[in-house]
């Protein structure tokens, strides 16, 4: 069975930073293409940053330059670093493979950009 648990969310103004961690269990995430996907209020989730299983990484037109995603194969855990923070990225942020069919969600966690 597959778990993602998603933490490191919080409250920070604008032009902040914060590094959000995705701890799996039941998957890989070395082996896998893995992404990290946002949903705001009242909008439909979006996927914002990818890496396959490569390497190679793929990023939302909104977020690039300033996210950063990376994983530890050793910890089983992605990483989502988030540099130079709008409040137009205040959503909850949830780790998952990109696809149609992806695995249960987690609970997400919340970031929340004050002007």
């Amino acid at each position: 069975q597959v778990q993602l648990v998603e933490s490191g969310g919080g409250l920070v103004q604008a032009g902040g930073s914060l590094t959000l961690s995705c701890i799996a269990s039941g998957i890989s995430v070395g082996t896998n293409t893995m992404g990290w996907y946002r949903q705001a209020p009242g909008n439909q989730r979006e996927l914002v940053a990818s890496i396959i299983r490569g390497g190679n990484t793929n990023y939302a037109g909104s977020v690039q330059g300033r996210f950063t995603i990376s994983r530890d194969n050793g910890k089983n855990t992605l990483y989502l670093q988030m540099n130079s923070l709008k409040p137009e990225d205040t959503a909850v942020y949830y780790c998952n493979i990109p696809g149609p069919v992806p695995f249960s969600w987690g609970r997400g966690t919340q970031v929340t950009v004050s002007s």
